[in-house]
């Protein structure tokens, strides 16, 4: 598996394919967000890596101050440095405009943390922990937070939990948007 991530070590879907530079979340208004498991820019121990290389698939534990006037926050964890077209979407979630913070693994699926709406993702629902392929190098993880000015409820007529993660990103409208990186390399 390590001679294929060496062969695409070049391919990277690239930093301006992630939502934060979308025109409709992209905007001038930033809020801080902080994680007491790793700092921007820095390592994501094991536990938030993927099951399928022995992490635990745990979504780190995250805080922000999100502006007033909220009406929603969306949540989106993209990896810019996947070997593929666009970033691979991670997690992608709802939470209510009173929420100032998560927990470690309150993006789970099956019992994300209060106030957490969890929505579709690159597969399935729910926090998935890196798995970078062997030998492609550092991948960095871009953990998004967008203040949202009008709520989610419905996209093109349907529930938001059924829209595929573009669409989220497109029915989206921010007003202040806040972002730490983490990385995580495979050895």
């Amino acid at each position: 598996m390590a001679i294929i991530g060496k062969l695409l070590k070049n391919r990277r879907a690239g930093e301006q394919g992630v939502a934060w530079y979308l025109p409709n979340l992209a905007t001038d208004a930033t809020f801080e967000i902080t994680s007491p498991d790793f700092t921007h820019a820095s390592p994501l121990p094991k536990v938030h890596a993927s099951k399928r290389i022995g992490g635990r698939d745990a979504s780190p534990a995250l805080a922000w101050n999100a502006p007033d006037g909220t009406a929603q926050l969306l949540l989106v964890v993209e990896d810019p440095d996947a070997p593929m077209g666009s970033p691979f979407v991670h997690c992608v979630a709802l939470l209510e405009p009173t929420l100032a913070e998560l927990p470690q693994d309150g993006l789970r699926a099956d019992d994300p943390a209060p106030g957490v709406s969890i929505l579709r993702s690159g597969f399935g629902r729910g926090y998935q922990g890196p798995a970078p392929i062997k030998g492609h190098g550092s991948h960095r993880y871009a953990f998004q937070l967008f203040a949202l000015t009008e709520p989610i409820d419905t996209i093109g007529g349907k529930p938001a939990a059924k829209a595929k993660p573009r669409e989220v990103f497109s029915a989206a409208k921010a007003v202040a948007r806040g972002r730490i990186d983490g990385l995580y390399e495979r050895p």
